[in-house]
């Protein structure tokens, strides 16, 4: 029994120096959020409409600076994905259900991911490209965040331009008129 405490004693402080974080671990900055109240759309597209097409004319025309999609639900005739690892697109031609759409949505960049679903129920999915066209319907809900700015600037680590969030530029009070008599 004393043996098992010593070697408990002994194992002890290795144990906790290991639990500790190393430097390495330590050296990133923790993780920040930004908040902001949220301003939904709904809207629906209709047969023939192009899906990202779509999404990108509503973001501009509404500037969209800082938004997500919050549901999208529909079917396409024709998809066209950019998959994992893949530089160029990949397009299916057939019927198509809409299982998932979820991404960020900015007049500065958008990152939109799609999964569809063929007849069998095979799944496949990737980064949402031009050339997904809407069947008979695709219903979607977007959430704005209007305190919020979304741009795209390249990362070191990859190259990839990704996600930097920014908050919104105040837009100048106009200040009160003063009336003379």
């Amino acid at each position: 029994m004393i043996r098992f405490l010593l070697l408990g004693l002994l194992v002890l402080p290795a144990l906790v120096a290991a639990a500790q974080p190393t430097p390495a671990m330590s050296a990133r900055p923790p993780v920040t959020a930004a908040s902001s109240p949220m301003r939904a759309y709904a809207l629906r597209l209709k047969p023939g409409d192009d899906l990202r097409q779509q999404l990108t004319s509503f973001a501009a025309q509404h500037q969209l600076k800082a938004a997500a999609i919050l549901t999208c639900v529909g079917s396409l005739t024709t998809t066209t994905l950019r998959l994992a690892n893949q530089e160029g697109p990949t397009v299916y031609r057939g019927h198509f259900e809409i299982v998932s759409l979820v991404g960020t949505l900015s007049v500065n960049g958008s990152h939109l991911h799609l999964s569809v679903a063929d007849s069998t129920g095979r799944t496949i999915g990737g980064h949402l490209l031009d050339g997904n066209i809407v069947y008979t319907t695709a219903e979607l809900v977007l959430g704005e965040l209007p305190e919020l700015d979304f741009r795209r600037e390249t990362d070191a680590t990859f190259g990839y331009k990704e996600l930097s969030v920014q908050p919104a530029e105040s837009k100048p009070r106009k200040s009160p008129r003063t009336i003379r008599k």
